[in-house]
């Protein structure tokens, strides 16, 4: 496998929210990550990708909930999302996706 498959396997999906807006004016992206990656493995994956160079890695695991779905019991998928600060002058539009 490629190293830029491994990227993209450590990256899922940009995370567009009214949160994530917010950090976006502090120079900052948030992002989907797979469940066992680590920060210097996202940073690595970013710089890559993206053609920027990135200050620091924050990463937050919201575990799951268990909701009801048609009558049965289910759990929702646990998630790491990881805010990438960026260097100055460096920008990521997410809009257009990966």
């Amino acid at each position: 496998m490629s190293a830029k498959h491994q990227h993209y396997d450590v990256i899922r999906k940009p995370v567009i929210t009214e949160k994530a807006t917010m950090a976006s004016e502090q120079n900052a992206v948030v992002f989907e990550v797979a469940i066992d990656s680590s920060k210097p493995m996202i940073k690595e994956a970013v710089e890559a990708l993206f053609n920027v160079k990135v200050k620091a890695v924050n990463t937050t695991i919201t575990k799951g909930k268990v909701k009801r779905f048609r009558g049965q019991m289910g759990r929702r998928k646990d998630v790491k999302k990881a805010y990438v600060t960026l260097e100055e002058g460096n920008t990521i539009d997410v809009s257009t996706g990966l």
